[in-house]
């Protein structure tokens, strides 16, 4: 650290102040220069404090008291005024004069620096200290910083920072480091450490016949899945085997795009392919058969009796929805005979479906349509043709299950595919009447008589019974009927042949009429 100099000024309140070169005396002349021999007296009285190596008098001023350091007060700092201290018995000698150059130390001998005199008794307070000159030096006073010592301070600060800095990043880093290290040790036990997880040993592969697993082994053997391309269309459905000569059967809208000069394929469950022709198909039941050839080793699936289904029964369904084959859900019947129709993308609705249908809340999705509900005892008891989906698509478009799907039950299916398999054609029964579908009462009402078609066919079945036009039909079979959907869907339920009770209303009147279901077959 620089300092501005090393040269004391003279104290200006008469109080004795010495620099390193003013304490030092001149040196005695020799005894023979004193001239008459004798002891020369001292130039003052013996040293009161006995300082050692000055304890006697001796030829040179006496030595200064020792002076403890003190806190130096910060400059510019007022105090009072010091008292004078008492001048030596003596004088001294010649005020020894400044060396001509400032700063360099006079010639002789080197002398402790004087310190301060105690003040006599009685003396006044000691005067302020005068204000530092440029010249002065305090041996205890921190030094003023220097033009120079900035540069040296920004220096400091930077070089500690960066430190600092790096101290703290490779702290960071060995922190993660070691972080990393505990994970990975932790996690694996070492590099050598071999990790060996806790597994239950095989347990029986083997499962109820009850049970869904049971099921689904004694029904999944039975199931294909139908690829159909056709009139630019191609389409994905399942399907499942009636009988060991390979008939399959399905929805007629699975394999509707292959009736005009199309191709079927089929998969089974098992991986393997084959080709397959349209036996029959119907779409007024949503219907068809088809048969593959030189296939062994086929597993038809036993059918149920749907008219034993109660509301609760536990359900699985098996399809490949979204040609994920072999897809297995399970639910229960929600409800029975629930009236739904399916289609009517032709403007004649000739692909109009009626089916009195099982309900169901298994999940059934685009793809699931021709393939088997079974019951408890892996026997067929509907057809899955159908779901109500979030957007209102009866056939479900593109959407998902929302735990509404509709299965045809097993005994209409049943009758029609047989009629399929033995003639290629289903038959429907009928009343003979046609229906106002545009009445908006409960109920349907058969039409007026027209010169085209007449409200009652001469000589039908309704005729017979005594219906009339505009007659409106309330029940079938004790059973309400709300609509013109509802009463076709109704009769579709039965076969040609059957005995229906018929509860018709006639200018406000209801009267109960008999009549035999008629036949009329598909073209």
């Amino acid at each position: 650290m620089g300092r501005a100099g090393h040269r004391h000024a003279r104290p200006e309140d008469g109080t004795v102040g010495r620099t390193m070169d003013e304490g030092k005396a001149q040196p005695p002349q020799d005894a023979a220069a004193a001239g008459d021999g004798t002891e020369q007296a001292p130039l003052h009285a013996p040293d009161p404090y006995g300082t050692p190596p000055y304890g006697r008098p001796g030829p040179w001023a006496p030595a200064p008291p020792v002076q403890r350091p003190t806190v130096t007060p910060a400059h510019g700092t007022h105090l009072p005024p010091a008292a004078p201290a008492p001048l030596p018995a003596h004088p001294v000698g010649p005020e020894p004069q400044p060396h001509p150059y400032a700063g360099t130390p006079a010639p002789g001998p080197s002398l402790p620096a004087a310190g301060p005199v105690p003040a006599a008794p009685g003396a006044l307070p000691p005067a302020a200290a005068p204000a530092p000159g440029p010249w002065s030096y305090d041996p205890w006073a921190a030094p003023a910083p220097g033009p120079q010592d900035a540069p040296e301070k920004k220096t400091l600060q930077l070089t500690r920072g960066r430190l600092l800095a790096g101290a703290a990043a490779v702290a960071l880093l060995a922190g993660a480091l070691g972080a990393g290290i505990g994970v990975h040790l932790e996690r694996d036990g070492g590099p050598s450490h071999r990790v060996t997880l806790p597994q239950s040993a095989p347990g029986r592969t083997d499962r109820a016949a009850g049970s869904i697993a049971g099921i689904a082994a004694r029904a999944l053997p039975g199931v294909v899945t139908i690829h159909v391309r056709g009139s630019g269309d191609q389409g994905t459905g399942t399907g499942f085997v009636l009988d060991d000569k390979g008939h399959i059967l399905t929805n007629n809208h699975v394999v509707q795009s292959a009736g005009s000069g199309g191709s079927i394929s089929v998969t089974f469950n098992g991986g393997q392919t084959a080709k397959a022709t349209l036996v029959g198909r119907d779409g007024g039941y949503d219907l068809a058969v088809i048969k593959v050839s030189g296939v062994k080793g086929l597993t038809p699936l036993p059918l149920g009796n749907s008219d034993s289904v109660r509301v609760g029964d536990s359900v699985v369904a098996i399809g490949a929805p979204f040609d994920l084959a072999g897809t297995v859900t399970t639910g229960i019947i929600s409800a029975k005979e629930r009236p739904i129709t399916a289609g009517g993308k032709k403007q004649d609705g000739s692909d109009v479906s009626y089916v009195d249908a099982l309900q169901t809340d298994a999940p059934i999705n685009p793809g699931n349509s021709g393939g088997p509900l079974v019951d408890s005892q892996a026997r067929v008891i509907g057809i899955n043709s159908a779901i109500r989906s979030a957007g209102g698509d009866p056939e479900g478009g593109q959407g998902g299950s929302i735990g509404l799907g509709f299965a045809i039950p097993v005994n209409q299916a049943k009758r029609v595919a047989e009629e399929l398999i033995n003639t290629g054609r289903a038959t429907h029964p009928v009343i003979g009447v046609s229906l106002d579908m545009g009445y908006a009462g409960d109920g349907a009402r058969v039409n007026t008589d027209s010169s085209k078609t007449p409200g009652v066919s001469r000589g039908g079945p309704a005729d017979k019974a005594g219906i009339q036009p505009k007659d409106v039909i309330k029940k079938v079979d004790d059973v309400p009927v709300h609509s013109g959907q509802e009463l076709i869907v109704k009769i579709r339920s039965h076969r040609p042949g059957d005995t229906l009770r018929l509860t018709v209303e006639r200018d406000g009147q209801e009267r109960t009429v008999q009549l035999t279901l008629g036949s009329a077959s598909t073209r």
